[in-house]
C-alpha cells in the first residue's frame, strides 16, 4: 500500500452515511467529509452501493488502502446481529464480506460506539489513560465502548442494562431528557443513577461522554459525583470515522 494513501473511515447511520480518509498521524480527516442520505429502505445491497460511491469519491486519496466501517448494531466477526435503525434484513448479513466484495478492498466492520471509543482512546479524551475506559454516547439511546488497557471489549451494549426496572437508555439517554422536558439537573440525577450502577459493575478508571450533548457537558457533568473522572469527548462526530479507520489499518498489518 502506498504511504501517500490514507485509510478510509465510513459511518453508516439511520439517516446518513458519512465517510472521509483519515490521517492517522494526526487523528483527523485528511479531506472534507462526504455525507450521503441513507437509502430507504436501507437494505444491505442499497447501503453497500452508497459505501461504494463514497469509496469511489475518495479513490485518489485512499487508493487500495483498507476501509473501516461503523454500523449501528451488534457486529461479531463482521456479521450484523441486530438492526435498530436500519432495515431488518441486515440481521445475519456478513457486512464485512458484502462490502469488501463490492469495493474490492479489505474492510473491517464494527459497532459504531466501539469505533467512537477507539477514536477517543487513541486521539481524544482517553488517550492518556492506560486502565479501563468507558466511552458512553448519549443520544437517541446510549451507546457504549469498553476499552481495557488499550484493548476493545466489543459490543458491550451497556445502554440496555436494566436499572430500577427500566431499560437504562429509556430513562437516561438524551432523547429522554428532551421528550420529558427535564432540566439539566434533573437529567443529571438519572445519569448519576446510571453511571453509578455501571461503576459498581466495572470500576472504570475514566468515563468519557460522547454524542452531540457532550458539547454542553458543563450543564450536567458538574452535578455528577462518581468515583472515576468523567469528561466530555474531544473528537465529537468524527470519532467513529477516525476509530474505524484506525481499526482497519491495524487489521491490515
Amino acid at each position: 500500500m502506498s504511504t501517500t494513501h490514507q485509510p478510509l473511515g465510513i459511518d453508516i447511520g439511520g439517516s446518513g452515511i458519512k465517510g472521509a480518509p483519515v490521517d492517522l498521524q494526526r487523528g483527523e480527516f485528511a479531506a472534507e467529509r462526504l455525507r450521503i442520505e441513507t437509502p430507504q429502505p436501507s437494505t444491505p445491497d442499497a447501503v453497500a452501493d452508497v459505501v461504494a460511491e463514497i469509496c469511489d469519491h475518495f479513490a485518489d486519496q485512499t487508493g487500495d488502502s483498507p476501509i473501516g466501517v461503523t454500523f449501528p448494531a451488534v457486529v461479531t466477526s463482521g456479521v450484523v446481529r441486530s438492526a435498530a435503525n436500519v432495515d431488518k434484513t441486515w440481521v445475519g448479513t456478513d457486512a464485512q464480506r458484502l462490502i469488501s466484495a463490492r469495493v474490492g478492498r479489505q474492510v473491517v466492520v464494527v459497532n459504531d460506539a466501539d469505533a467512537a471509543g477507539v477514536g477517543e482512546l487513541h486521539y481524544g479524551a482517553a488517550r492518556n489513560c492506560d486502565g479501563l475506559v468507558l466511552v458512553a454516547t448519549l443520544g437517541t439511546g446510549i451507546g457504549s465502548a469498553l476499552l481495557n488497557c488499550g484493548a476493545l471489549v466489543p459490543n458491550t451494549e451497556l445502554g440496555h442494562l436494566e436499572i430500577d426496572g427500566y431499560d437504562a437508555e429509556s430513562r437516561a439517554a438524551n432523547s429522554a431528557r428532551e421528550a420529558e422536558g427535564l432540566s439539566w439537573e434533573q437529567w443529571a440525577g438519572r445519569l448519576q443513577r446510571y453511571f453509578g450502577a455501571v461503576e459498581d459493575l466495572f470500576w472504570p478508571d475514566l468515563i468519557v461522554i460522547g454524542g452531540g450533548v457532550s458539547k454542553k457537558s458543563e450543564r450536567y457533568l458538574p452535578h455528577l459525583h462518581l468515583r472515576a473522572p468523567i469528561v466530555p469527548a474531544q473528537l465529537a462526530n468524527a470519532a467513529g470515522i477516525i476509530g474505524a479507520a484506525w481499526l482497519a489499518e491495524q487489521a491490515s498489518r
